[in-house]
């Protein structure tokens, strides 16, 4: 009978652990709300902290349990254990905080926090184990979103159990009211497997030392990759103050493909990649983050604090379940000889306004002022690294001799190649369209040769063909980050999307050869553009109409904006041909070559508004094309210049953010007649389409000679010095003579310190004779007083010097101590490092197996008509 009863007893157990693995979210809310109950309902998202959400997805709410901090640059954490312990999926985050009051967030995993308090200062630690950082937020960023299908796994036998929140208080100006903080964050959770699971990829330096002063300085990190295939969709860059951009790339084969760049003075939210990168094994990681030491004068070194530096590369990635990997690090160079071949955007610092680095860097006031007013005006130093920038035609491209129709369209698929949209037999003339823009030759039928070739970008060979007996006039070409074609024929005045390897489009705009302007109708567009991020179709419409059409990724009307501007004023917003579209998805906008105006415009893609132009009279009267480059660069070609005109037809490179030339170029064989349309690569190749030549120009970036005047033993001599492509030889090789208007302020700037030298020095004699004279007025008149009074003074002198010295000395009289923080920068050989505490909460806690090269851890007067093209 007792063996019955244990028996009995045994399977009462094995059912109730069965159900366990059912129980609905109600049950798991019963479970949690005596973890929760000391949280103060102001901290949570509704009445409860978990959220039914069906059957198998709830979610949690992460908050801040009322905190009021004390202190600039407090770091708090909290812990949530997971209300379950069964396996589930964390497949989205919505962040609850604002700017004004956090400035990061932090959400990590792991199975033991580092107290079991409701909340502690971060200091004493994360988790006492592995922790994996599963999300991160800065700056108002907007939520991370995982691709369907994809979740962060957590409990079960080897997901994490607990949740970390780490928030950052930088200025708590904010909490002059003492009121209570609830920052956090909001999981969606789901028991469904997921076929794919996330994982953090981290890529950081250990090593780097910045010297003071050095206006350029590399921090290059690469690993080989030696696991199962992941896939990349996520990433976010970290650094302090001194970070300029940090750029990550895969490298296969000898070809390096971006990842990512961005610059680590805006939001440090993650950024979706803007083309899909896969890593396979064998393939190598590769980072780059860019310093200067410029206003510092002392070494900066790797570490936590404000005054240190930090050079992280963060990468979101999924894997087949199968093969998951939660965590993976990599804190190498092996093999900086590579480096020597990364892409020149690399060492290109993206543009950051002054009051952004105000907002950013706020919290930080007891930096040097020197630190300061030099980061405040980056946005002016910055652009020195482009004005070397010179690029010319690579003469060995045998594209150029390519048997081609009217090249209309240029683009670069998702792997670098040259996409090439042209006319074939077909040309567009004076007999083309009637005075109402209907085609009056579709007699001739569709173009029966291929309209769009692929080519190598290297040698020109052809990969691809496709387009037959479908388009009458070619137009503008642009290619999706999923390879899609979409084009625009102005014959037919429409706008289609073509497959790879499709023969019929696969969604079409508009009404075959009939113009108009409504919203289902197009005349002669010209142009089309696809916002990578939220799939919407820009339409520049066009020859006859002066608007810029938005549509859902579907192909439904959204909104449109613009209207033809007059012939003797051209406001924002108005255009006299709407030629070619630039998409520019990290500022969310979308810039216009407005090609009879002569100009670039400029709006934001979520509503249309009118953010800025860029004119020079350097462009002419036409300007037809132009294109965005990585690290802020616009490429555009203008038109033949009119009789009497001297402008001449050519190439330009500019900064997109402030709208300076910074290059201009012209082919060397043959010579520009009607330049068409203009795309340049990551590597600022630049290729250019000739509608009349019927040719394809490729340039590339070229080593320049220049030319500055150096005083040897009194005897000027002209020397010759190869400037190199890295950042840090251009900075060091500019000439100073060939800007004039830097000349005149270093005149001024000598003059006012002639002033200063003069004032401050007639101000140091003139001081101490008028203290010597009141001092000896005093004596005359306070003699009697001071002779018979006691030594308080000389008491008082004492005390306060003490407290000065107390302060210079440190609390204690124990001076300043970093701790165990990086014990000697120089010869350091611990694996790991220590915890960094200050913005270093990206890696707050110890990695012991920090150093393997990747590890696992868990008008003017009328013009004449416009030419036609």
């Amino acid at each position: 009978m007792a063996g019955f009863g244990s028996n009995l007893l045994i399977l009462l157990l094995l059912f109730q652990n069965i159900c366990l693995g059912f129980r609905s979210p109600l049950s798991i809310f019963k479970r949690y709300k005596d973890i929760s109950a000391s949280l103060p309902n102001e901290c949570l998202g509704s009445d409860q902290p978990v959220i039914s959400f069906g059957l198998s997805d709830f979610a949690l709410d992460i908050r801040m349990p009322a905190v009021t901090p004390k202190q600039s640059d407090t770091y708090l954490c909290m812990s949530v254990p997971l209300p379950v312990d069964d396996e589930a999926y964390v497949v989205d985050f919505k962040p609850h905080a604002s700017m004004d009051t956090v400035h990061h967030m932090l959400l990590f995993g792991c199975n033991e926090p580092s107290s079991t308090e409701n909340y502690w200062d971060c200091d004493e630690g994360t988790c006492k184990d592995k922790s994996n950082i599963l999300y991160a937020w800065a700056r108002n960023a907007p939520p991370t979103r995982l691709p369907k299908g994809v979740g962060f796994r957590v409990g079960g036998e080897t997901g994490s159990r607990y949740f970390v929140l780490q928030v950052h208080y930088g200025d708590v100006s904010a909490f002059r009211d003492k009121h209570k903080d609830c920052s956090g964050v909001t999981l969606h959770l789901t028991h469904q497997k997921q076929p794919l699971i996330a994982g953090m990829y981290l890529m950081m330096s250990v090593n780097t030392v910045i010297p003071p002063g050095k206006k350029v300085v590399d921090a290059d990190i690469a690993c080989h990759y030696k696991r199962s295939p992941m896939h990349l969709f996520a990433y976010r860059v970290h650094t302090h103050r001194l970070g300029k951009v940090v750029s990550g790339y895969r490298v296969r084969n000898g070809q390096w493909t971006l990842i990512g760049r961005q610059s680590p003075q805006l939001p440090q939210a993650f950024y979706p990649v803007q083309y899909p990168v896969d890593i396979s094994y064998d393939d190598i990681l590769a980072a780059r983050c860019v310093f200067s030491g410029e206003g510092r004068t002392t070494e900066t070194h790797i570490g936590g604090t404000a005054n240190d530096e930090m050079c992280n590369f963060y990468i979101m990635y999924y894997m087949e379940a199968k093969h998951a990997v939660s965590y993976m690090t990599c804190t190498q160079n092996t093999n900086p000889e590579m480096f020597r071949n990364i892409p020149q955007e690399a060492n290109i610092p993206i543009p950051v306004k002054s009051d952004v680095m105000k907002m950013m860097h706020g919290h930080h006031e007891e930096t040097k002022d020197s630190d300061t007013s030099s980061l405040l005006q980056q946005d002016k130093k910055e652009d020195i690294l482009d004005q070397d920038f010179h690029i010319e035609e690579a003469v060995e491209w045998t594209g150029l001799d390519l048997k081609l129709g009217q090249v209309s369209g240029l683009a670069l698929d998702p792997e670098n190649n040259l996409v090439v949209f042209h006319r074939g037999d077909h040309v567009w003339d004076e007999n083309s369209f009637d005075s109402k823009f209907v085609y009056q030759q579709r007699g001739l039928g569709p173009i029966e040769q291929n309209t769009i070739i692929v080519l190598n970008p290297s040698n020109a060979k052809l990969l691809h063909s496709t387009g037959k007996s479908l388009f009458y006039l070619p137009h503008g070409l642009s290619v999706d980050k999923n390879g899609n074609y979409w084009v625009t024929d102005v014959a037919l005045h429409q706008v289609f999307k073509l497959g790879a390897k499709d023969k019929e489009p696969l969604l079409t705009l508009g009404v075959p050869l009939q113009p108009g302007s409504d919203k289902n109708h197009f005349c002669q567009p010209t142009d089309v553009a696809v916002d990578p991020i939220t799939g919407s179709i820009y339409v520049s419409d066009g020859y006859c109409n002066s608007r810029i059409i938005q549509f859902s990724p579907n192909g439904l009307y959204v909104m449109q904006w613009g209207e033809e501007s007059s012939l003797d004023r051209s406001g924002p917003g108005q255009f006299r041909i709407p030629h070619s579209l630039a998409l520019i998805p990290d500022l969310s906008q979308l810039c216009v070559a407005d090609r009879e105006n002569g100009r670039i415009q400029c709006f934001r893609l979520e509503t249309g508004e009118f953010t800025g132009e860029i004119k020079h009279k350097a462009f002419g009267r036409e300007l037809f094309a132009v294109s965005y480059g990585p690290g802020g660069l616009l490429f555009a070609v203008n038109g033949m210049p009119y009789p009497g005109e001297t402008e001449s037809v050519k190439g330009f490179v500019m900064n997109f953010s402030t709208g300076e030339i910074i290059d201009t170029f012209i082919p060397l064989r043959k010579s520009f007649e009607m330049p068409h349309d203009i795309v340049a690569s990551e590597d600022r190749t630049v290729f250019v389409g000739d509608v009349h030549a019927k040719a394809v120009w490729k340039f590339a970036s070229v080593e320049k000679m220049e030319h500055r005047s150096v005083k040897k033993a009194g005897i000027e001599v002209q020397e010759t010095k190869e400037s190199e492509t890295v950042a840090e030889a251009r900075l060091k090789n500019k000439p100073e003579a060939r800007d004039p208007l830097k000349n005149k302020q270093h005149l001024v700037q000598q003059t006012s310190s002639t002033g200063v030298s003069f004032v401050l020095i007639t101000t140091l004699l003139i001081i101490p004779v008028v203290i010597l004279l009141v001092i000896l007025v005093f004596i005359r008149w306070r003699k009697p007083t001071v002779y018979g009074g006691n030594s308080d003074g000389e008491r008082k002198l004492d005390s306060s010097s003490g407290r000065i010295l107390g302060r210079l000395r440190g609390k204690g009289g124990g001076g300043i101590n970093l701790g165990n923080f990086f014990p000697s920068h120089k010869g350091y050989s611990r694996k790991g490092f220590d915890r960094l505490s200050t913005e270093g909460s990206d890696q707050e806690k110890d990695e012991e197996d920090g150093t393997d090269s990747e590890e696992e851890c868990s008008a003017s007067p009328l013009p004449p008509p416009p030419s036609s093209s």
